[in-house]
Protein backbone atom coordinates (compact mmCIF):
# COMPACT_ATOMS: atom_id res chain seq x y z
CA UNK A 1 0.00 0.00 0.00
CA UNK A 2 1.35 3.42 -0.97
CA UNK A 3 0.48 6.31 1.26
CA UNK A 4 0.39 9.90 0.13
CA UNK A 5 1.87 12.69 2.14
CA UNK A 6 0.66 16.19 1.86
CA UNK A 7 3.48 18.70 2.18
CA UNK A 8 2.41 21.98 3.70
CA UNK A 9 4.71 24.97 3.57
CA UNK A 10 4.35 26.88 6.83
CA UNK A 11 6.30 30.08 6.33
CA UNK A 12 3.81 32.25 8.22
CA UNK A 13 4.63 30.51 11.50
CA UNK A 14 8.21 31.67 11.17
CA UNK A 15 7.76 35.14 9.70
CA UNK A 16 9.41 36.73 12.73
CA UNK A 17 12.64 34.75 12.26
CA UNK A 18 15.71 36.76 11.31
CA UNK A 19 17.72 35.05 8.60
CA UNK A 20 21.28 35.44 7.38
CA UNK A 21 22.42 33.89 4.10
CA UNK A 22 26.08 33.09 3.46
CA UNK A 23 26.88 31.84 -0.06
CA UNK A 24 30.21 30.41 -1.21
CA UNK A 25 29.71 31.47 -4.82
CA UNK A 26 32.52 29.43 -6.36
CA UNK A 27 31.28 26.17 -4.82
CA UNK A 28 27.67 26.84 -5.78
CA UNK A 29 28.58 28.01 -9.27
CA UNK A 30 30.75 24.97 -10.05
CA UNK A 31 28.29 22.51 -8.50
CA UNK A 32 25.44 23.86 -10.63
CA UNK A 33 27.62 23.84 -13.75
CA UNK A 34 29.25 20.43 -13.32
CA UNK A 35 26.48 18.43 -11.67
CA UNK A 36 23.41 19.91 -13.34
CA UNK A 37 24.82 21.65 -16.43
CA UNK A 38 22.99 24.77 -15.33
CA UNK A 39 23.26 28.16 -13.72
CA UNK A 40 22.11 29.53 -10.40
CA UNK A 41 19.38 32.16 -10.36
CA UNK A 42 20.56 34.00 -7.26
CA UNK A 43 17.45 36.21 -7.04
CA UNK A 44 15.19 33.14 -6.90
CA UNK A 45 17.59 31.36 -4.57
CA UNK A 46 17.44 34.18 -2.04
CA UNK A 47 13.65 34.44 -2.36
CA UNK A 48 13.24 30.71 -1.69
CA UNK A 49 15.74 30.64 1.17
CA UNK A 50 14.08 33.57 2.91
CA UNK A 51 10.62 32.05 2.54
CA UNK A 52 8.70 34.89 4.13
CA UNK A 53 11.12 35.44 7.00
CA UNK A 54 12.99 38.67 7.75
CA UNK A 55 16.23 38.84 5.76
CA UNK A 56 18.95 40.55 7.78
CA UNK A 57 21.99 39.99 5.53
CA UNK A 58 22.74 38.05 2.37
CA UNK A 59 26.45 37.72 1.73
CA UNK A 60 28.25 36.26 -1.27
CA UNK A 61 31.86 35.18 -0.93
CA UNK A 62 33.77 35.50 -4.20
CA UNK A 63 37.34 35.18 -5.40
CA UNK A 64 38.71 37.81 -7.76
CA UNK A 65 40.99 36.65 -10.55
CA UNK A 66 42.87 38.77 -13.08
CA UNK A 67 42.24 36.73 -16.19
CA UNK A 68 38.55 35.84 -16.01
CA UNK A 69 36.50 37.68 -18.64
CA UNK A 70 33.08 38.80 -17.48
CA UNK A 71 33.99 38.59 -13.82
CA UNK A 72 33.03 42.22 -13.09
CA UNK A 73 29.62 41.83 -14.72
CA UNK A 74 29.04 38.59 -12.78
CA UNK A 75 29.84 40.40 -9.54
CA UNK A 76 27.44 43.19 -10.53
CA UNK A 77 24.71 40.62 -11.21
CA UNK A 78 25.23 39.17 -7.73
CA UNK A 79 24.83 42.62 -6.21
CA UNK A 80 21.69 43.24 -8.28
CA UNK A 81 20.29 40.00 -6.86
CA UNK A 82 20.61 41.53 -3.39
CA UNK A 83 23.87 39.99 -2.27
CA UNK A 84 26.54 41.89 -0.38
CA UNK A 85 29.92 40.83 -1.78
CA UNK A 86 32.95 39.76 0.20
CA UNK A 87 35.86 39.73 -2.25
CA UNK A 88 39.19 38.00 -1.85
CA UNK A 89 42.06 37.89 -4.35
CA UNK A 90 43.04 34.49 -5.73
CA UNK A 91 46.19 33.25 -4.01
CA UNK A 92 48.82 31.84 -6.38
CA UNK A 93 51.66 29.91 -4.79
CA UNK A 94 55.21 29.43 -6.07
CA UNK A 95 54.49 25.89 -7.26
CA UNK A 96 51.61 27.16 -9.42
CA UNK A 97 48.78 25.99 -7.20
CA UNK A 98 45.90 28.39 -6.69
CA UNK A 99 43.61 28.85 -3.72
CA UNK A 100 40.58 31.02 -3.13
CA UNK A 101 39.22 29.45 0.03
CA UNK A 102 36.50 31.38 1.90
CA UNK A 103 35.52 28.70 4.45
CA UNK A 104 37.08 30.34 7.50
CA UNK A 105 35.96 33.87 6.57
CA UNK A 106 32.41 32.69 5.99
CA UNK A 107 32.33 30.84 9.30
CA UNK A 108 33.72 33.84 11.20
CA UNK A 109 31.06 36.14 9.68
CA UNK A 110 28.29 33.70 10.62
CA UNK A 111 29.54 33.46 14.21
CA UNK A 112 29.89 37.25 14.51
CA UNK A 113 26.30 37.75 13.31
CA UNK A 114 24.81 34.90 15.34
CA UNK A 115 23.53 37.18 18.11
CA UNK A 116 21.09 38.93 15.77
CA UNK A 117 20.09 35.96 13.60
CA UNK A 118 17.66 33.14 14.28
CA UNK A 119 18.48 31.20 11.10
CA UNK A 120 21.79 30.85 9.29
CA UNK A 121 21.78 29.46 5.76
CA UNK A 122 25.24 28.37 4.65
Amino acid sequence: MISERKIVKRTTEYSDQRIGIFIDVANLYHSAKNLYHGRVNYTELIKNLVGGRQLIRALAYVVKTEATPGEASFFEALEKAGLELRIKDLQVYGDGTKKGDWDVGLAIDAVRMADFLDVVVW
